[in-house]
């Protein structure tokens, strides 16, 4: 992690992977905006007050997020002149840039097949809809009585990913680790729907 100061309340927070890992999280959920991923955040801004005197108390907060290619985050954090002194907490408002994104991997899991068919049917009525044509490969697996939902490859901006994140979140789980536990998948789980599982399930069970 690399903190630089910009101007006096603007700072740069530069992260990449490893940083990720040391707080057991992975690119989704950390753009999902997970508690895991928000204490991150508080975490560094406290860092921020220790190395370059970027404090944060009273202050409303703009966070510009982007993602480069070779899998590194810049969050662009500003602080704003309080409204009044009434404000006590951090305020996060964020803006992202159109950053392509080509995300290898990402385990979602649903407590019932119910549950997917809706995740389904919703994505595909939502604005997220063409982020279904941008994944390579989804499959669908039953393992100790859930649904894990596979996607490979998922190509798409980072506004249209968070997005994505945001509405698989109202039905199902996402898997840490999801290299690892994909394979336990394949291993161990069945198979319900082996190709384009979200389009599949959209054409015979909506």
């Amino acid at each position: 992690m690399k903190i630089e100061k910009i101007t006096e309340n603007k700072i740069r927070i530069t992260l990449n992977l490893d940083d990720l890992k040391e707080k057991n999280l992975d690119f989704h959920s950390f753009i999902s905006n997970s508690a895991e991923a928000q204490d991150f955040f508080m975490d560094m801004l406290k860092i921020a007050e220790s190395q370059v005197g970027f404090r944060t108390d009273d202050y409303k907060i703009l966070l510009e997020a982007l993602s480069t290619p070779d899998e590194k985050f810049i969050l662009n954090v500003t602080r704003i002149t309080p409204e009044s002194d009434a404000l006590k907490k951090v305020k996060i408002i964020t803006r992202r840039r159109s950053v392509k994104i080509d995300k290898k991997l990402a385990v979602y899991k649903f407590v019932s097949f119910d549950d997917f068919c809706n995740f389904a049917t919703l994505l595909h009525s939502s604005n997220c809809k063409f982020i279904i044509k941008r994944i390579k490969k989804a499959v669908l697996y039953s393992y100790n009585g859930s649904y894990y939902l596979v996607l490979n490859n998922i190509l798409a901006d980072l506004s249209l990913l968070k997005s994505f994140c945001s509405l698989t979140a109202e039905f199902s789980t996402y898997i840490n680790n999801s290299d690892l536990f994909e394979k336990k998948l394949s291993e161990y789980g069945k198979v319900v729907i082996k190709n384009n599982a979200i389009e599949t399930c959209c054409k015979y069970f909506m």
